[in-house]
């Protein structure tokens, strides 16, 4: 597989050119929303939320709410995971955060009433099977006893699961929950891979819970996949790739491993010598894309592929596919209304985010105060932008004149210094641009990360920490 990272792959879908990649790859956002949430300040306060559901509910018919509640706890901990996670076997501390996660819950209702009908439930983390069978059917009761929730045939309720933590009856038992779509965390199935990363995962036990959810009816199975992990190369990548693909899994997330062990301590215990080289990882994703478009997926852009008859790939194709903070999503026209620590919100044209640390948290909601800790409100410039950079993450082009019809600009006039900065991807053939549309081929599609940035207003200005260190990855 060596020769991949020389030439270019062309499958259905996307087309793999390992040079312009190399040439291209740098820091940038992943665009899961504009502004993104480094440019997030203090000055966001809660009376600015407030203010915000205010203005969603006078404009009179609200859309249905997409409601994200963040578990942080896990078990052990992953050395590869950036995640706000709190690794502990003291179940009590789950059991105290669950009693303040309904005091947001409960507040979080009162501002809603009447305007609070769910029809996306996303559980993250951390670990939410680190939950009990009790606790979960305890918290989702109270969920509903604060929401109305559409019908199973209608909504997309879904779980993040570690396969370690639960068995083929608890997985039965999150669909008569009510959960209805499964993403499983695999990452590599090669024993030395896991030992690397301290997540020992036997291929039986995930296999077993892939069953199980088919068995329980779960509309969708997702799994996610990191290339890049310490001890991988193409033999291994290649085996994990053939387990999955025989796996059958609905939906697939390969993620590029970011090692920025000054950010998150876990990673400081990867040796940087057992990482893959720059090249190597090319090629695993070379790999992966030739061996998953040959097996019938479509990619569906930056690190997902699906199967043409799953439910993105159709939002997809029928230009109903948006993008937000749980990376891809079906529902364009939803709010986001986030609960936990960390978790961030996307209310009218509003961003939020709680606050980190579980001291914090239950400091602001002892005080009776929703604990959002900063934000951003979008002026029409970054309205205008975030449309656009959804247009070409989630759909690859964009219509000049539906753009002119959203927003009251020329758009070649008002945009006239990015179109020039995308002469050059232009003559690289990863874009096409004319008075109509503006167009990513085949071959742009992996590096639309990078043309998104031109259309990033806030990369040229300064950052709001500049003490703070960069977080973006790679873009490839």
């Amino acid at each position: 597989m060596a020769a991949l990272a020389k030439t270019s792959l062309v499958t259905s879908s996307v087309e793999f050119d390992a040079q312009l990649i190399k040439k291209l790859s740098q820091l940038g956002p992943r665009y899961t929303s504009y502004p993104t949430a480094d440019r997030f300040t203090d000055a966001f306060t809660v009376e600015d939320y407030r203010q915000a559901v205010a203005r969603v509910r006078e404009r009179g018919a609200p859309s249905p709410l997409s409601l994200y509640l963040h578990i942080p706890f896990c078990n052990t901990v992953c050395y590869y995971c950036g995640c706000n996670k709190i690794v502990t076997k003291d179940r009590s501390k789950a059991e105290i955060y669950l009693g303040y996660l309904k005091r947001e819950i409960d507040m979080q209702a009162e501002l809603l009433a009447g305007m609070n009908h769910v029809e996306q439930l996303h559980f993250g983390g951390g670990t939410p099977t680190y939950l009990s069978d009790e606790q979960m059917d305890d918290l989702l009761l109270y969920l509903h006893r604060s929401f109305k929730f559409a019908p199973d045939e209608v909504g997309e309720y879904s779980i993040e699961v570690d396969p370690r933590t639960v068995t083929p009856e608890r997985v039965h038992t999150l669909r008569r929950q009510g959960f209805n779509r499964i993403s499983l965390g695999v990452q590599d199935f090669d024993p030395v891979v896991q030992k690397a990363v301290n997540r020992i995962q036997p291929e039986e036990q995930t296999f077993a819970v892939i069953e199980a959810a088919r068995e329980a009816g779960f509309r969708s199975i997702s799994i996610d996949l990191i290339y890049g992990l310490p001890k991988q190369n193409l033999v291994t990548m290649s085996q994990t790739i053939d387990k999955v693909i025989a796996a059958n899994p609905d939906r697939l997330a390969i993620y590029n491993y970011a090692h920025l062990p000054h950010l998150f301590k876990p990673q400081r215990r990867i040796a940087e010598e057992d990482l893959p080289s720059a090249d190597t990882k090319l090629d695993m994703l070379a790999l992966c894309i030739k061996r998953l478009t040959e097996a019938g997926y479509v990619y569906i852009g930056m690190d997902h592929f699906a199967k043409p008859t799953d439910d993105l790939a159709v939002a997809q194709r029928e230009g109903r596919l948006h993008r937000n903070f749980q990376g891809y999503s079906t529902h364009a026209d939803a709010d986001l209304v986030s609960c936990g620590v960390s978790a961030i919100s996307a209310m009218g044209n509003t961003y939020s985010q709680n606050v980190k640390t579980l001291d914090e948290y239950y400091a602001r909601l002892d005080a009776g105060e929703l604990p959002i800790s900063r934000g951003i409100k979008l002026g029409m410039d970054d309205i205008l932008r975030r449309t656009i950079i959804q247009m070409l993450m989630c759909h690859f082009e964009l219509s000049v004149d539906a753009v002119e019809d959203l927003f009251p600009i020329s758009f070649h006039s008002y945009f006239a210094s990015e179109l020039e900065k995308l002469r050059a991807f232009e003559a690289d053939g990863l874009v096409t641009v004319d008075q109509d549309r503006i167009f990513v081929p085949l071959k742009g599609r992996l590096l639309i990360r990078n043309i998104c940035m031109v259309f990033d207003r806030y990369l040229s200005l300064p950052r709001v920490l500049e003490a703070q260190p960069m977080r973006f990855s790679k873009t490839i």
